[in-house]
């Protein structure tokens, strides 16, 4: 406990201040969010975290969950530009980016070319069913996600600030889909699955959309609490053994390097990339924040690890076949690896002895 009261004066009065503020903000957002959205705390919350990291979020589940709901709602909640693209099979990339046209003037009948901003210039954008367009629609999402620009006809069109994608899936076995690349799926900070309401949610969700009713939505945050928030995220400080719990777990998903855990040789084909070590760390961080912490344990990297991990582990046949789906990869990468080893790692090499992992516990597929 020493070392983190220590780190604390590295930050700045005016960004404890900010962090301050930011506490205060969530549990207002949260009570925001509540005059629409009945329940998913759990998927609000990791919204949120989303939000401090400068993350994408991809939102996975059967029609009819409030996901649209839920994100439009936010965005009312934040001072922010908010669109929302609705993919079909016939939506184009220039439908999301925007195009060149030919303009001329009336009055001396020069021509010249002029770019129109698509749907995509705002700070939140809805990408609805993102998975009901072709893959070649869904790559022009892919520079404004990582690089925050657009690039048409060779001029770069920077992107507003702050930015973010937050789109919703269909589940891939229902009809008229289309699977998401592994490479666009990476771009996603968060996998977040959103399950069914239970009884008394979904009376309540009953109840209040069948009455006449209306809800006013305060303004919480402003783009440029938001950027501030950003930046103080990256400055939280983080032990470097919980970062190598947090490489621990992406590393010993690889199961072409080094020693892992059987379960991964048996059941994954490819593991987590570098990103998904990065978002670990940044998730962490901004989670330690939203607990009124100055520091990341790893217990904070154990919260996100379910979101960060889930669609950067492709499960291979032999765990189709047995229903192992990447949460029960997750769950048993958690038991294999606990934190009270972490300082096991050498170097960045993994331990030659792992903890001998617990069965995948049979859970309904998500």
């Amino acid at each position: 406990m020493a070392e983190e009261k220590e780190s604390i004066p590295q930050m700045q009065e005016n960004e404890l201040a900010a962090v301050a503020k930011l506490n205060q903000n969530y549990t207002q957002l949260k009570t925001e969010l509540a005059k629409v959205i009945v329940g998913q705390n759990e998927v609000i919350d990791q919204l949120l975290v989303s939000l401090c990291c400068r993350g994408h979020c991809l939102l996975v589940g059967v029609p009819g969950l409030a996901k649209t709901l839920m994100i439009s709602t936010l965005a009312r909640t934040l001072s922010l530009a908010f669109n929302r693209i609705q993919f079909t099979p016939d939506l184009m990339p220039s439908d999301i980016t925007g195009t060149e046209v030919i303009e001329e003037d009336k009055t001396s009948g020069h021509r010249a070319m002029r770019f129109v901003r698509g749907p995509v210039f705002a700070n939140v954008i809805l990408a609805d069913e993102i998975n009901r367009t072709p893959p070649k629609t869904q790559a022009a999402l892919l520079e404004a996600m990582q690089e925050h620009q657009v690039t048409a006809a060779g001029v770069r069109h920077k992107l507003p600030e702050p930015f973010f994608v937050l789109a919703t899936q269909n589940p891939i076995e229902q009809e008229g889909t289309y699977p998401l690349p592994e490479a666009q799926l990476d771009r996603f900070m968060f996998m977040i699955h959103v399950d069914y309401p239970d009884e008394a949610e979904e009376f309540e969700i009953v109840k209040q959309t069948t009455a006449s009713r209306e809800v006013e939505l305060a303004h919480v945050l402003t783009a440029q609490d938001i950027l501030i928030l950003q930046d103080i995220v990256r400055k939280v400080p983080i032990a470097d053994h919980v970062i190598r719990y947090a490489l621990k777990l992406t590393r010993s998903t690889r199961k072409e390097k080094g020693q892992v855990p059987d379960f991964i040789r048996d059941f994954v084909s490819w593991g987590c990339g570098p990103r998904a070590g990065q978002y670990l760390v940044l998730a962490g961080k901004a989670r330690a924040l939203l607990q009124k912490r100055y520091y990341v344990s790893t217990e904070d990297i154990r919260a996100v690890a379910h979101p960060v991990l889930r669609h950067r582990i492709i499960t291979n046949f032999n765990a189709e076949a047995e229903g192992i789906k990447p949460d029960h990869v997750i769950d048993r990468l958690l038991a294999a690896i606990r934190p009270d080893r972490s300082d096991d790692l050498d170097g960045g090499k993994l331990p030659k002895v792992f903890a001998d992992a617990p069965a995948a516990q049979a859970k309904p597929a998500q």
